[in-house]
This record gives structure tokens, sequence and C-alpha cells, in this order.
């Protein structure tokens, strides 16, 4: 069994109360750096690449660089996730395992931050600027399409400061646009967060347990990284192994279930987003 990613959240803290995110059931939470230690070497045979987020961000700890050592010790690549309100806390956030930084542009505009729009958008200037390895992806997404066009005029302004700045006319035409080598600008419609209490229902595919997994914070591993609150929880790494976990009976059932395009648990049935596996 492999996975195209893992998802480790190693802390569900962000800092910001987008409109968009689900209000957080859980304790705040940092993942300790020594429970990071040990599940790494077992996350690392099912796996090459690893993203550091499913409701926090990353870059609100201080001692990021230590999680991407390990990650570097056993040759695991790194996504980083980040609305972009704490890239300044990072005099220097490239690093030799980082494979992707993606940051979530729509953020800016879901808060209330005494940062104007001008310092946002210049702080993440800068990260381009200090980008020394060009193989790294820097991705900015805009993922507040609707079929109102109600990020109009916000979506304008970001466009007008990315032309300004790259000196490109943006033509979107698909979900992707390239700014510079490895830096492209992602479109995509907002998405509804999967609930138990959504009166959406459907069966179909979903890329859980086959292309990825999540970790959340306190040890608990789910089939993908949008259950945040560990409601379809598989088991606990701090009583048993991932091998064990990921060959159990409910773990078997769940991806059992996705190869008849059957959705087996209640969160699956209600969530929309894999109605994107069908577009």
């Amino acid at each position: 069994m492999r996975f195209q990613k893992v998802y480790i959240e190693i802390t569900n803290i962000c800092g910001l109360a987008c409109s968009f995110c689900p209000t957080k059931t859980l304790p705040s939470k940092i993942m300790p750096l020594s429970f990071f230690k040990k599940i790494v070497p077992q996350i690392s045979h099912f796996t090459k690449e690893i993203a550091l987020h499913v409701m926090g961000d990353p870059l609100t700890l201080s001692n990021l660089q230590a999680y991407l050592d390990i990650a570097l010790k056993h040759h695991l690549l790194v996504n980083i996730t980040t609305s972009g309100f704490h890239l300044k806390n990072h005099a220097n956030l490239f690093h030799p395992s980082l494979k992707q930084i993606n940051i979530s542009l729509n953020s800016f505009n879901k808060n209330t931050t005494k940062m104007s729009f001008e310092e946002y958008m210049q702080t993440i200037f800068k990260l381009y600027e200090e980008r020394v390895n060009e193989e790294i992806f820097i991705n900015l997404r805009l993922w507040n399409l609707d079929e109102n066009n109600t990020e109009e005029s916000y979506n304008k302004e970001v466009f007008e400061a990315l032309e300004a700045y790259f000196n490109i006319k943006i033509t979107p035409d698909g979900k992707t646009f390239r700014l510079a080598k490895k830096v492209l600008l992602h479109f995509d419609n907002y998405f509804e967060w999967p609930s138990l209490q959504s009166e959406h229902f459907s069966h179909g595919f979903c890329h859980g347990l086959s292309s990825q997994i999540a970790i959340l914070c306190d040890g608990r591993v789910v089939p993908c990284c949008l259950d945040a609150d560990g409601i379809m929880s598989l088991g606990d790494l701090h009583v048993n192994s991932l091998k064990e976990i990921l060959h159990s009976k409910k773990a078997q059932d769940i991806i059992n279930g996705f190869k008849e395009k059957k959705a087996v648990e209640e969160l699956c049935q209600k969530c929309s987003f894999k109605e994107r596996f069908h577009e």
C-alpha cells in the first residue's frame, strides 16, 4: 500500500478565523516534535511526500525547521500550506526537504487584520525573491470561485498586483495560470467541508485511503485531509502502528467500498467533495 501523499497536521492552530473554514471543535494543539520523530519512519514506508497541513498553519511554529530536518533525514518531500500571514516570521523558509509551498490568497479578505493588502502581497513577493532553488513550487491559490462571482472585486485586486509584479497579463483559461517558472496561480471553487449535519448524500469514488491519508496532531489516523475532527478515526498512532491501522477492518471496508464506488462511512456519504472526481 502506497500513497501519493500523507497529510500530517503538526498543529491545528492557524491564528485566523476564515469564513470558509469550519469552526474548530478540537482543542488547540501542536504535535510534539518527539512524536513526529517517532512516526515519520513509519510514514516513509508508505509515501515519498508529506503535507504538513490539515487545519492549522505550520508557519505558526517557531521550530518548523526541526520538523523539516526530520523529514529530510527520512528522504521525504514536504508540502507546506499557509495563509501567507505568517511568512514574515520565517526569515529563511526554504529548506532542502521542501517541494512545494501553497499560499491561500483567499484567506486575506476573509479576516479582520491590521495588515494591508499591499503588505500581504509584498511578503509573498519577497518569498519568491528568496527562492534560490527554482525547483521548489510556489502555488498561489484562489479557491473562492462561485456561480455569483462574489469575490470578483478582490480577485481583480489580486490579479492587478500579480500582473504588475510579474509583468504579465493574467488570462485565466482552466484552473492554472503560470506566472513564472514553477510559480502558479490556481483557481477553484469554494468547497463545503463534510459534516454529519449536511443534507448532501451520495456514493462514488474518493482518493481517501488510496492516494492519501491524514494524521491529526493528536495522533489519530483518518482516511483523508477533510476529516479534521477525526470523525472517521481509523486508529491512534500512540497505540498502534500505521501498518496495523491501515490493515484494520474499518480501513479495508472503506477501501473496498470506494473500489465499488460506494461510500461506506456516513461522513463520506455526506461529503460533496468527491463529486469533483466525477468531472
